[in-house]
């Protein structure tokens, strides 16, 4: 049970708040485009996506988290501050991390064949996202638009493990959304290591072109944050509490980005873990909330 609690620790797994709100998102718009929530004869069907789509969204985020870990293992030890990691302090082996990642890995192909026949056959490009990220940062400053790319393919996939398509706009505004909300996210806590990237010949938007400007960049980000999920309200036909929601979720962002600066990136982790923690879960809210009104 040490080991087993040293590898949630290492993998962040409370983080996975980020993920599932949105995934649960882009389901719940799936039922409603279906007209599945009218219909209670299906509901014992929305309940085994639910759990299935929950299996598969905390399965791929652990073998990715733990892929990272793994893969990224040297790097780590030589930045100051990742040097004290489970596995650099010895707490876990690298070898058991490999381990969880593919079990994880697994449960998540598990999980996919439980939902439909599309979603399998989606998942070798999902595998191909979750593994690749780590391998980025070694060849193109690029990488941050490639995490939010597999972070937002989260959404996407709800859609598809409930409709067993993507033949619809919701779903791709979702994904982008969260792509750049991510992206956005991302640049601001790898402002963290510059110095480390930078020795190391990493890429990074900081490393390449430097703090302040990575900022900004998070900044134009965020701003598409909330157009996409404006264009994904639209689309969608929701009522008024996504909106109000929606202005909290640009309030919180906005907040997000005083909080850091060039010269000052002490308050990074409030920014990267608590803000956006209450982004997703407000986000979700709302879009219930919306879903409920325009029934």
């Amino acid at each position: 049970m040490s080991r087993f609690r040293t590898f949630l620790e290492m993998i962040k797994f409370e983080h996975t708040i980020f993920a599932l709100p949105f995934a649960y998102l882009g389901m719940v718009l799936a039922w409603s485009e279906t007209g599945a929530l009218a219909t209670p004869i299906a509901w014992p069907t929305l309940l085994w996506q639910f759990v299935w789509i929950t299996v598969a969204m905390g399965a791929a985020r652990t073998a990715a988290m733990a892929f990272n870990r793994a893969i990224d293992a040297e790097i780590d030890a030589r930045n100051p501050r990742t040097a004290g990691r489970p596995i650099q302090s010895g707490r876990i082996s690298k070898r058991a991390v490999w381990v969880a990642g593919f079990l994880a890995l697994g449960v998540m192909l598990l999980a996919a064949w439980q939902l439909n026949t599309f979603v399998l056959l989606l998942s070798p490009l999902a595998v191909i996202g979750l593994v690749g990220y780590a391998y980025t940062k070694r060849f193109t400053w690029l990488c941050h638009l490639w995490l939010g790319l597999v972070d937002g393919a989260a959404a996407a996939g709800a859609w598809a493990a409930v409709t067993a398509s993507l033949n619809n706009p919701i779903p791709w505004l979702l994904w982008a959304a969260v792509a750049v909300w991510i992206g956005g996210f991302d640049l601001i806590y790898a402002c963290q290591d510059v110095d480390v990237d930078r020795r190391d010949g990493l890429k990074s938007v900081p490393a390449r072109f430097g703090i302040a400007p990575a900022l900004r960049l998070s900044e134009v980000c965020h701003v598409l944050t909330v157009l996409l999920l404006a264009a994904t309200g639209i689309v969608a036909g929701l009522g008024w509490p996504y909106w109000i929601g929606l202005l909290i979720v640009a309030g919180l962002l906005v907040y997000e980005h005083t909080l850091v600066k060039p010269t000052d990136l002490s308050k990074v982790n409030l920014a990267f873990f608590t803000m956006n923690g209450y982004i997703s879960i407000i986000a979700f809210v709302a879009t219930l909330l919306g879903l409920a009104v325009a029934l």
